[in-house]
């Protein structure tokens, strides 16, 4: 499913910056572009994150609260 529309970013993009290293939101955020926009996807996109990172979690890798404060334009 598609996330963020401004950057065509979707739950499976966000699933594989998770995947490959990514261990906060802000991280994935500057991978992939996700809510740096508008910020209407936000929420989703931090679900989507969360999610990923419980799974990862269960393999024993943490992940980080942080997320970038500010949108790029």
């Amino acid at each position: 499913m598609i996330v963020c529309i401004c950057q065509r970013v979707s739950d499976r993009d966000i699933v594989r910056a998770v995947r490959e290293g990514a261990s906060c939101f802000d991280s994935v955020q500057i991978e992939t572009g996700v809510a740096v926009r508008c910020g209407c996807c936000r929420d989703c996109a931090r679900a989507v994150f969360d999610k990923a990172c419980s799974e990862r979690a269960a393999h024993g890798q943490a992940c980080e609260a942080r997320e970038l404060s500010t949108a790029w334009a």
